[in-house]
């Protein structure tokens, strides 16, 4: 396995791969690997020949505030998960080459990134379209495997593959759940004492608009106000917001009559978790 530190060398490493016939896949984190990420590396194991994954703390997808500065880091750690799970390259960038002092050049996507995570985090998603636009073009990949956990940032990143013409097959892998439930985060580690209970709300909530929805409640609102309920139990839970949309669209729905995503971020003490399901399917 190697790790590659500059856009150049990375370009020139898939340059040679591409010549020699092999087919490069790519799997884009911001490291402190989990089995999430593995599985992501296994999606990409069985569709091309050679496996990237890249580690950078994406600073431009931060809010002033947030845990930018706080975000947990190991590279060592990560470099071993890698090679065990067979990666050939990683690729993890400086900050300061990605982002030289003038740039002044990026990339927005217009109509799915504005709902959910995009209205109470601007300016995230234009930071996460550059970033991910950049790590193609320094990889120059022919699949990207993105995960589930991330809906809205994977039809964001699919709108943008296909509108600017990037020859990248993008795969949106399942979501990797905890033994309890909990969806698989970076984040996860900063759920100290009861709050790790705590953070199984968001699963339960799933579970009771899956329940109600079994059930035959259809109605986005009443659908909605049972998951507000499950998460308005937990003292330390803050809702950030619930939504309801069209799967593809991510406009907000009022019946339930197709598929929809139902999409949640909640805040469990201080940190914020985001999960989903997929009614209708």
């Amino acid at each position: 396995m190697q790790l590659i530190r500059s856009a150049r060398d990375m370009q020139a490493w898939s340059l040679a791969a591409r010549r020699a016939g092999l087919r490069i896949g790519l799997v884009p984190t911001m490291g402190y690997l989990h089995e999430g990420h593995l599985s992501l590396v296994q999606q990409v194991r069985a569709r091309a020949d050679r496996c990237v994954l890249s580690i950078f703390v994406n600073p431009i997808q931060f809010l002033p505030g947030e845990d930018l500065a706080k975000y947990p880091r190991d590279l060592p750690r990560d470099e071993r998960l890698c090679e065990g799970a067979g990666v050939d390259v990683v690729f993890h960038p400086e900050a300061n080459a990605l982002y030289p002092p003038d740039f002044s050049t990026t990339v927005e996507e217009t109509a799915l990134s504005v709902g959910l995570c995009g209205a109470s985090r601007p300016g995230h998603f234009r930071g996460v379209t550059t970033i991910v636009a950049k790590l193609f073009n320094c990889v120059l990949p022919d699949v990207a495997v993105f995960g589930q956990k991330d809906a809205q940032q994977a039809s964001v990143i699919r709108r943008m593959a296909r509108d600017l013409d990037f020859p990248v097959e993008i795969i949106v892998a399942p979501i990797v759940r905890e033994a309890d439930g909990l969806a698989m985060s970076s984040r996860n580690r900063f759920l100290t004492g009861s709050l790790r209970q705590d953070a199984l709300c968001l699963r339960r909530a799933l579970d009771e608009v899956e329940r109600a929805y079994a059930a035959g409640v259809r109605g986005a609102d009443a659908l909605q106000e049972a998951m507000e309920a499950v998460i308005r139990r937990v003292p330390s839970a803050a809702i950030d917001y619930i939504a309801i949309v069209d799967e593809h669209t991510l406009a907000p729905v009022a019946v339930v009559s197709g598929p929809v995503l139902v999409a949640l971020a909640v805040k469990v003490g201080a940190t914020r978790l985001i999960d989903n399901t997929v009614l209708g399917s």
